[in-house]
């Protein structure tokens, strides 16, 4: 009884608390995760009070917080918007794996932590964050925006990269064979390819069986649904957020927007408390050791994401204002990269590789919202510094100053055709 009392309070307090972060950020028009992300450091290993009876509940809300997140998404998008996205954008994906995994594997080297941790460090370097990306497009109102689609299709390239990546890593830290290895390999991206073409073939029919009038059972059957195939595919080797976001995309129609009316409360509090269950894990003072080359990596890995989402999305033939915007969104990285950098721990890779991952995590899962906020007025106002006024010669203003001219191809190029800045 005495156990339960303390869960509730400590349970109920995490809440309120998120609560009352949510609404201070609110009011300075500001993401929240950094400040659930500050929450989870002061009351996790090593901070102002840690937690106790309620943590293996968090750990568990924290899974489904990032399920419900990429299932959020993937109702926003059908499956031929799917298919069409990842056609056009693999040579993106490919440019995102080359300029964001060498920086790890270099640094790594640098390091003397040997040829393991560089491919380690590449996947933690690489992978951008799912879950951080898909709350700060829901908190900044981008979810309709023209480079929001670019963003997903590299999303889920590397999602699904992670199928085969997370295998090979597996096999590399427990120093199995190649035969082992490979046949760990062929079931990820057997299941992998299997769901992706039930999502694309019979979506329609996973819509009919799903559909009902009552909001009660939608929200049962969809909840149940998504769930269980994120479990199956991470019992498979596969990512359960790659399986939770292919559940979105096989929903469409009146399914998918009574879904996702149903669904908006409950991402929002599991979301909440997987940004708090990050921070819960990480101690404070192994931070400052490893600070340095953390940061080096961040600054690093930030200009090289910027130019990945930049490229991407100017390629998609996306306005300047949003090129900038979806290099921005991408920084952040999350859950993926704790994952692989625990597999090393656990292995008893290199003692540092672990701290330096937390630290770099923990630096871009703050900064990723600033640079999705900010990248594009801040490079606005600086290309704008470095090219100056556009002047017609012989034009003279008020005082004799010649006045700008006005540039059509700029006014064409800022403005989205669906009429969104």
């Amino acid at each position: 009884m005495h156990s339960s009392a303390v869960f509730l309070i400590e349970f109920g307090a995490i809440i309120l608390g998120l609560g009352l972060l949510g609404r201070l950020a609110a009011r300075l028009r500001f993401s929240p995760i950094p400040l659930y992300l500050l929450a989870g450091l002061a009351f996790g290993e090593g901070g102002l009070l840690p937690l106790g009876t309620s943590e293996e509940f968090v750990a568990i809300g924290a899974e489904i917080g990032v399920i419900l997140l990429l299932l959020m998404l993937g109702l926003e998008y059908t499956a031929s918007d799917l298919v069409s996205n990842l056609r056009t954008q693999y040579p993106a994906g490919l440019v995102d794996a080359a300029l964001n995994a060498l920086p790890g594997a270099a640094m790594a080297l640098l390091l003397g932590w040997g040829p393991i941790a560089a491919v380690v460090l590449a996947g933690i370097t690489w992978i951008s964050s799912s879950g951080v990306i898909a709350k700060v497009l829901g908190d900044l109102g981008r979810i309709g925006n023209r480079e929001t689609p670019v963003i997903l299709s590299i999303l889920v390239l590397e999602d699904l990269s992670m199928a085969v990546y997370l295998p090979v890593v597996t096999a590399l830290l427990a120093g199995t064979g190649f035969a082992a290895g490979s046949v760990t390999l062929a079931i990820a991206l057997g299941v992998a390819g299997l769901v992706l073409l039930l999502a694309v073939r019979f979506g329609r029919h996973i819509s009919r069986f799903v559909s009902t009038d009552d909001p009660e059972k939608l929200l049962l059957v969809v909840l149940g649904l998504t769930l269980v195939v994120a479990g199956v595919a991470q019992q498979l080797q596969v990512s359960a957020a790659v399986g939770a976001f292919l559940v979105g995309i096989a929903l469409s129609g009146e399914v998918a927007e009574g879904a996702h009316h149903l669904l908006a409360p409950l991402r929002d509090l599991f979301a909440a408390v997987f940004f708090v269950f990050f921070g819960l894990h990480t101690d404070p003072a192994s931070i400052p050791p490893v600070l340095l080359p953390a940061l080096a990596l961040a600054v690093v890995t930030t200009l090289t994401k910027i130019a990945t989402g930049y490229w991407a999305a100017r390629r998609a033939g996306v306005s300047a204002k949003g090129r900038w915007r979806a290099g921005g969104t991408l920084v952040a990285r999350g859950e993926f990269s704790i994952v692989i950098a625990g597999l090393a721990v656990t292995a008893g890779i290199d003692s540092d590789l672990g701290p330096l991952a937390t630290a770099y995590v923990l630096i871009l899962v703050v900064l990723g919202p600033l640079t999705a906020r900010w990248t594009e007025p801040l490079a606005r106002r600086l290309t704008g510094r470095l090219t100056g006024p556009r002047t017609v010669p012989g034009t003279l203003g008020a005082g004799g100053a010649e006045t700008p001219a006005p540039d059509p191809a700029a006014a064409v190029r800022d403005q989205d055709p669906a009429g969104r800045h």
